[in-house]
């Protein structure tokens, strides 16, 4: 379609612009709408994405029946099913009566799915249904109902990277992007940047009753340059605020544009939270690596633990001053033991993934106890009394153990390293995800063990 014929469609949906990605966009959109053919649209955040879907549904044969446009994000988890597909009476506590969901009201209808990226993988499994057969239950039933409604999703999210992160569903996915549209940032637009601000402070001055605001040429170049994080939404804002707050001229220049810019704050704040959200990710990176140097630090002070009660046993007694030059050690080990460490090592470190832990050198001697749990495996030794040794009981000698212990664990580390790469047949990226750290630090396992990638 030549731009000229879009400007109906355009006019109709209050969408301005001439950029050829938007164009295309709308052209997309009008040759998809006639179909029953589902739609992924996607987008950064404020970028219209929800025009489209009104363009796909007022020009489809389903422009008579109901158009519902629902925010997955805004829906919290527990209710969403009940949203989409209803619920029947007594199925939980405050489902006074039967409720229709909205699959069901939209018979016949379209239903626009914003932020599909935030939809809770039990939904997502439903929804597939829904597209494949369709099929859904509402809840609290049993019944199979039909419904014949078009769904439109759109998200803000890269789904791909979320389908890796197992936080969307492959095949709903696949299934969802029969025919995708990407609607272009602001940044993307060109001159329409200039042209939407002239559309939104002639509004707000026919509004407010004022004389429209005018930029002078500099202040033009100074708008075409700005990133727009926010997009359209962040422009409407700032044409709002200068419509409303500038009384001494409706003319404006490069510097009182700055002004303006810096107090609407829509790039800084988008860029602080890039910032933050870089940081989080360095943040947890650095809190696993964290983790495992204090679980090498545990050993050691458990070697050394062991090697302080071995002196008491062979001197035959326990004295004030002996415990008080090792009090470090028991301040740190019960810290390790009992502090916060252990709360966040339970939660963030996934126990199928620990190192299998290494026979105790004890075992099989008259003297070894059983241990009865994980801590009592590292001090089972620390039962032999210096009556014990007295007697004769055997006490063994583990001043070299330390050394071991650590030649163990990094060997046993070298060895899942090695595992995990044959398993994803050497993709690091997934081999550091079974492994559950980060990519930079998987290379720099690899090349600390000088492990050859086949």
């Amino acid at each position: 379609m030549i731009p000229s014929e879009l400007q109906p469609i355009k006019a109709r949906f209050g969408i301005i612009g001439n950029a050829p990605v938007l164009n295309h966009a709308i052209e997309v959109a009008v040759q998809v709408a006639p179909t029953d053919m589902t739609v992924l649209i996607t987008g950064e955040s404020g970028s219209g994405k929800e025009s489209f879907s009104k363009i796909i549904h007022n020009l489809s044969v389903r422009k008579h029946g109901q158009f519902i446009a629902v925010n997955c994000g805004a829906i919290p988890e527990g209710t969403i099913d009940s949203e989409l597909f209803g619920h029947e009476k007594g199925s939980f506590t405050g489902a006074l009566e039967a409720r229709k969901g909205y699959f069901e009201v939209t018979d016949g209808g379209t239903i626009f799915l914003d932020e599909i990226g935030e939809m809770p993988l039990g939904t997502q499994a439903r929804l597939l249904r829904v597209l494949e057969n369709g099929e859904f239950i509402r809840v609290g039933s049993s019944k199979v109902q039909k419904t014949n409604v078009r769904v439109v999703a759109a998200t803000n999210v890269n789904l791909i990277q979320a389908v890796e992160r197992g936080k969307f569903r492959e095949d709903l996915y696949y299934r969802l992007n029969t025919v995708p549209i990407f609607v272009p940032p602001l940044r993307d637009r060109g001159l329409d940047i200039e042209l939407l601000f002239r559309k939104f402070t002639s509004d707000f001055a026919e509004r407010y009753r004022v004389k429209p605001i005018s930029l002078t040429p500099d202040a033009q170049e100074l708008l075409l340059r700005q990133r727009f994080p926010g997009n359209i939404r962040q422009l409407k804002n700032l044409a709002e605020q200068i419509s409303i707050l500038e009384t001494e001229s409706r003319s404006i220049d490069a510097s009182r544009l700055t002004h303006y810019i810096q107090m609407n704050m829509g790039q800084q704040m988008s860029e602080g939270l890039v910032k933050r959200q870089q940081g989080a990710e360095q943040e947890s990176f650095s809190e696993r690596e964290l983790l495992y140097k204090i679980l090498f630090d545990m050993k050691r002070d458990v070697t050394e633990l062991k090697k302080m009660f071995l002196d008491l046993l062979q001197n035959g007694s326990v004295t004030g001053d002996v415990l008080k030059g090792h009090e470090t050690l028991f301040q740190n080990l019960d810290a390790d033991l009992n502090g916060s460490f252990g709360q966040t090592f339970q939660q963030e470190v996934n126990p199928a993934r620990m190192l299998p832990p290494s026979p105790s050198p004890y075992e099989g001697s008259p003297n070894y106890i059983q241990p009865t749990n994980a801590r009592e495996t590292d001090f089972s030794i620390i039962n032999l009394d210096a009556e014990d040794a007295k007697q004769g009981h055997s006490v063994y000698d583990i001043t070299h153990e330390s050394e071991e212990v650590s030649l163990s664990l990094e060997k046993q580390e070298r060895d899942m390293i090695v595992k995990a790469l044959r398993k994803n047949k050497n993709k690091r990226k997934y081999a550091a995800q079974d492994l559950g750290i980060s990519e930079r630090t998987l290379y720099r396992k690899i090349k600390q063990y000088d492990i050859e990638e086949e």
